[in-house]
């Protein structure tokens, strides 16, 4: 069964103004239900009658050969909305993947830099380059601010006020929030700002912050590539992305004493557990408390 062209584009409004869902948070979802539905053609079932046995069926041939439960996870998930979508619009009775089992998730901790490492990040930038200031401001704000690499990207300068030291972002799920700029981040942003005035920036680019050398915005990719570069040149060997540099801000504001519900509205996190990964303790304040506080070491 084709599923009706209708309902799909109902699934997707919903999306994106009921659930205020990023595009690719939506276009990820689409991908799972796109799997469900070959699924259903393949044996011939329709998604509109599908029982929980079913779905267990589906979850175990699509998702078996998927190694890490994370991914599993988040592809379920994009089918637990369809049928949430189907119930509330009254296209089912009864959601049948409410009792759908989710894979248990791993609690891993984020990998983070230490303040000395991202010196070094810093240090290795060639600021003789027409893209070393540029690339210097990105730290600073990634590190200083917290933000997430889709934030960067998209960030505005008439979002940005610098005289007030704060700047607008637009998180998940198009979620404004004010983040205070660090007054280093805002120094060496400003000294990008006289750099960027000399490029010839294309009109659908005027108002963003972050430019490529051709005058347009720049991407997740090249962000990726540019953290990447400087971690190598760095001599770092950890596994790291832009989103290594938002950790590292919240695990170092939480050590150094901030409180949990301040760093959780800086981060944009909805709620509080998620904010919760950061209280970490490092292993070598752990070996310390040992040395210190054990009595058997003294």
């Amino acid at each position: 069964m084709i599923m009706d062209n209708k309902i799909l584009k109902e699934y997707h409004t919903y999306l994106r103004l009921e659930r205020s869902m990023s595009k690719n948070t939506i276009a990820a979802y689409e991908t799972d239900l796109r799997k469900l539905l070959d699924y259903c053609d393949k044996h011939s079932l329709d998604p509109l009658q599908l029982s929980l046995n079913d779905l267990q069926d589906f979850v175990y041939e699509t998702f078996r050969d998927v190694k890490r439960t994370r991914t599993q996870a988040r592809q379920m998930s994009g089918v637990r909305a369809f049928y949430r979508f189907l119930l509330y619009h009254d296209y089912i009775d009864a959601d049948p993947s409410e009792l759908l089992d989710m894979p248990k998730l791993d609690q891993r901790l984020p990998e983070v830099l230490t303040v000395e490492e991202i010196d070094r990040m810093i240090d290795a930038i060639d600021l003789s380059k027409n893209e070393g200031q540029r690339n210097r401001a990105i730290i600073e704000m990634l590190y200083g601010s917290g933000l997430r690499v889709s934030e960067l990207v998209t960030l505005k300068l008439s979002n940005m006020y610098l005289n007030e030291h704060y700047m607008l972002i637009e998180g998940k799920g198009n979620k404004q929030r004010l983040v205070p700029i660090s007054d280093e981040a805002q120094r060496q942003f400003e000294l990008w700002l006289q750099d960027r005035c000399h490029l010839d920036v294309k009109p659908q680019y005027v108002d963003y912050a972050f430019l490529n050398r051709y005058g347009r915005g720049l991407t997740r990719v090249m962000i990726f590539t540019i953290i990447k570069q400087l971690a190598a040149a760095a001599g770092i060997t950890k596994n790291i992305s832009p989103h290594t540099l938002r950790h590292s801000f919240a695990t170092h504001l939480l050590q150094n004493g901030a409180d949990l519900r301040i760093i959780q509205q800086l981060l944009g996190h909805e709620t509080i557990t998620t904010t919760e990964i950061y209280t970490h303790v490092d292993v070598q304040d752990l070996r310390k408390a040992i040395l210190k506080y054990h009595p058997a070491n003294h």
